[in-house]
């Protein structure tokens, strides 16, 4: 469900000749407010002529239109300082051009709204309240000098330097909370109290902000005034930048020992240990549920990519909502120390692990495995989520009898902004051929690598031999299972076939359509990619067999002349 607020505004000149004030909001709609998030912006100008006004109206409009222009990969702070230093410039160049906006600058208090977070800019001495619950907090603080007879002289404002110093907050956002941005005109004539009592008088905020307005300018104000209110009426969905940002303050917890406690997780046993990451089997001390804790190894703490790795999964692994996976369990922001996160346990074994121990897989075993493995795969790939590792050891097969996939570790969402694994991650024998070549992973490339995994549960081989890290294989045509297995039924063996065919546009387009065939079995047999004719696998070998025969033949002809 995505981030729903409510605004309201007003500006009113009040004695003044004119309204240097400018205030201003875009809501976007869809995956830009999820990845960019609404922004709201309130500026005071000040300067001779209109330059106040100008110097206001243009760098409000300018932050609202710029800040939506820059890569969704760039963090809010980063955008915001790079379309801030450029309004700066721009402030000061029309400045410099125009003899009569001579020392044309203004303040600028801009909050960017995202998923379960706020973030602010601000400089001068413009301000931002945040009420919640009956708490009323200012977020900013005004940047003019302390002596009581320069209290309205800024020391920082957009145009006035030029190097812009920006101050910059983020934090948690709550359902329900308030925020009033506003100039100086309507926070200098009211004391926070009466603030406060008509930030909660008012539902509505553009009740809110009407009434701030009137009353700064009934009791006594001169200046202009105004006043932007939003109130949160319900959270979006966690962005990935979000998580990245919460966690900034998280350091990985050190090896942990079987009876340790970390936040509220007693330690079980330890599960699993890899060159990166650790899992542990623990224990909530609140409500007593069994689950997993995975982190990082604590070598890896100072390596940011590692930590936005885990960060990543954990995102993903928290948009995926099917029993064909572990459910990533919400721990909230206050309660976690150190950088962590836990899913559901389920009691049974890998597929690698059963392997491990000699268990045979009959056909019917492999035909089942893949009716889940496809379903499993359908709804990641509905979510636009490439695995990029299927193989036996991220296959679960649990006590209840069903099976999941596990490791979203090197999983990535093609378009979604925020740090995700690079490259062409995965394990080599299950690497689809163009993944070897630089191409991007992609749906298909997972069903090749659930292709080789059904392959090598059915025969412990792979279908164009084992390939050993940093090698660059050359793929002709697979090996038939049944040249190892000849009980393997023939439509099987040709969905197996048609999963690991090297030529993308030969293999399945869709889990579902690799399902459906699953589903069909032998009442509607796939045919198998036909074997690809010598010419096409080696033309090299082909012309030297052609020389070969030639060679041979002449050499046949030249003697029965010669007798």
């Amino acid at each position: 469900m995505p981030l729903k607020i409510i605004i309201g505004q007003a500006s009113e000149t009040g004695l003044r000749e004119r309204n240097e004030d400018y205030c201003g909001a875009v809501t976007p709609q869809d995956e830009q407010l999820a990845t960019k998030g609404a922004l709201l912006a309130v500026a005071d100008g000040v300067g001779g002529n209109a330059g106040g006004r100008e110097a206001a109206e243009m760098t409000v409009r300018g932050v609202l239109a710029d800040y939506y222009a820059t890569p969704e990969t760039w963090e809010t702070t980063a955008a915001l300082d790079k379309v801030l230093a450029a309004l700066n410039r721009w402030v000061q160049s029309h400045a410099a051009k125009h003899r009569d906006l001579a020392g044309m600058a203004t303040t600028l208090s801009l909050l960017v709204l995202r998923g379960k977070r706020y973030i602010l800019a601000h400089v001068g001495d413009s301000r931002i309240y945040r009420l919640r619950g009956s708490e009323l907090q200012q977020l900013t603080t005004d940047h003019v000098w302390d002596r009581p007879d320069m209290r309205h002289v800024l020391k920082r404002a957009v145009g006035l330097d030029q190097q812009l110093l920006v101050d910059y907050a983020e934090g948690e956002l709550r359902a329900g909370d308030v925020f009033a941005l506003m100039s100086d005109g309507v926070w200098e004539r009211l004391e926070q109290k009466d603030i406060h009592e008509i930030l909660q008088l008012y539902h509505s905020p553009q009740m809110a902000a009407d009434d701030l307005v009137k009353r700064a300018l009934a009791q006594g104000g001169q200046d202009n005034a105004t006043a932007l209110v939003v109130r949160i009426e319900h959270l979006g969905e966690e962005n990935l930048a979000d998580l990245v940002a919460e966690a900034k303050r998280l350091g990985v917890p050190h090896r942990l020992k079987v009876g340790e406690q970390l936040d509220d997780f007693e330690v079980l046993e330890l599960l699993h240990e890899s060159r990166a990451s650790l899992l542990y089997k623990v224990k909530n001390i609140v409500n007593g549920q069994v689950c997993v804790l995975k982190t990082l190894q604590p070598l890896l703490a100072e390596d940011a990519d590692s930590c936005h790795g885990l960060l990543n999964e954990e995102w993903l692994g928290k948009r995926v909502l099917s029993h064909y996976f572990s459910q990533v369990l919400p721990i909230p922001t206050e309660r976690r120390s150190c950088l962590y996160y836990v899913m559901s346990w389920h009691a049974g074994a890998t597929l690698q692990q059963k392997l491990d121990i000699g268990q045979h897989f009959s056909a019917a075993d492999v035909a089942s495995i893949g009716l889940r493995l496809a379903k499993g795969l359908a709804a990641l790939h509905r979510l636009n989520i490439i695995h990029r590792d299927i193989k036996p050891a991220n296959l679960h097969q649990g006590d209840d009898g069903k099976l999941r996939i596990l490791d979203l570790g090197v999983a990535t969402s093609p378009g979604i902004s925020g740090a995700q694994p690079a490259g062409n991650p995965g394990t080599p024998s299950f690497m689809a051929p163009e993944l070897f070549a630089g191409e991007t992973a992609n749906a298909q490339s997972d069903l090749y690598a659930a292709g080789v995994t059904l392959y090598h549960l059915l025969t412990r081989r792979y279908p164009y031999g084992e390939v050993e890290p940093f090698q660059r294989p050359r793929f002709g045509d697979p090996v038939p299972p049944t040249r190892y297995r000849p009980d393997i039924p023939q439509w099987l063996e040709n969905i197996v076939l048609k999963a690991v065919a090297h030529d993308p546009k030969l293999r399945f387009e869709t889990a579902e359509e690799m399902l459906l065939a699953l589903e069909a079995g032998e009442h509607k047999l796939v045919q198998s990619p036909r074997r690809t004719p010598l010419a096409g696998r080696d033309p090299l070998l082909m012309w030297q067999w052609i020389a070969v025969l030639s060679l041979l033949a002449n050499v046949l002809l030249f003697y029965l002349l010669a007798i």
